[in-house]
C-alpha cells in the first residue's frame, strides 16, 4: 500500500511548479506583446503606404499603355475625386481621364479603387493641397508644385516608429521612406 501511495504523489505537479510555470508564461508574454503590436501595426502601415505607391506606378504605366492622360485621385465614394483637400486615407481612385480636368466623366472608365483605411491612420500631404496626380501619355505628372510634395502617414498614436512617407517629386515621381519627418 505504500507503493500505491507513492504512485499518487507523483502523479500531477504541485502548487508550486503551477505558479513557477505561469510566472514563467506572464513574463514571456509582457515581453511577447509589445513586439508584436510592433510588428502588426508596423505591417499595416507599410501595406497602406505601398498601395498609394503602387497605385501611383499603376497610373503611370496605364498613361504609357494606353497613351492617354490618367489621374490618380483622393475619393471618399470609389466614383469620383474629391475636389480638394489633402487627405488620402480616405480612398483613392484611378481612372482615364481623357480631358484632364481631375473629374470622372460618363466616357472615362475608373480602372481601379482603393477604400477608404479601416483603422484611424491618416494620409496627409505636408503642405497646401494634394489631392490628385495626373500623368500624361508621355508618363509625366507635372506637379506644377516648386518643390516635391510629402504625404505622411501616421497610425493614432503618432509614433515615430511607424510613421511613412510617400514623396512625389515635381514630375510626378513617387518614392517611399520610413521615419518621422522623412521628408519634408
Amino acid at each position: 500500500m505504500s507503493e500505491m501511495q507513492s504512485r499518487r504523489r507523483t502523479s500531477g505537479y504541485t502548487l508550486l511548479e503551477v505558479l513557477i510555470v505561469m510566472s514563467v508564461v506572464a513574463i514571456l508574454a509582457a515581453i511577447a506583446v509589445p513586439s508584436f503590436k510592433y510588428v502588426t501595426t508596423s505591417y499595416r502601415i507599410s501595406a497602406e503606404v505601398n498601395a498609394l505607391l503602387g497605385d501611383m506606378q499603376f497610373a503611370r504605366s496605364e498613361a504609357l499603355k494606353q497613351g492617354q492622360w490618367v489621374t490618380i485621385c483622393a475619393s471618399t465614394d470609389g466614383a469620383t475625386c474629391v475636389g480638394s483637400g489633402k487627405a488620402w486615407n480616405t480612398g483613392w481612385i484611378v481612372f482615364l481621364d481623357s480631358n484632364q480636368n481631375q473629374t470622372v466623366n460618363p466616357n472615362e472608365a475608373v480602372i481601379r479603387v482603393q477604400p477608404a483605411f479601416t483603422g484611424s491612420d491618416t494620409f496627409n500631404a505636408s503642405t497646401g493641397t494634394f489631392w490628385y496626380l495626373t500623368y500624361a501619355p508621355g508618363g509625366y505628372a507635372p506637379t506644377g508644385l516648386a518643390a516635391a510634395i510629402a504625404l505622411n502617414l501616421h497610425d493614432s498614436s503618432n509614433n515615430a516608429l511607424y510613421t511613412r512617407c510617400l514623396q512625389v517629386t515635381q514630375m510626378g515621381t513617387p518614392t517611399a521612406a520610413k521615419g518621422n519627418p522623412p521628408c519634408t
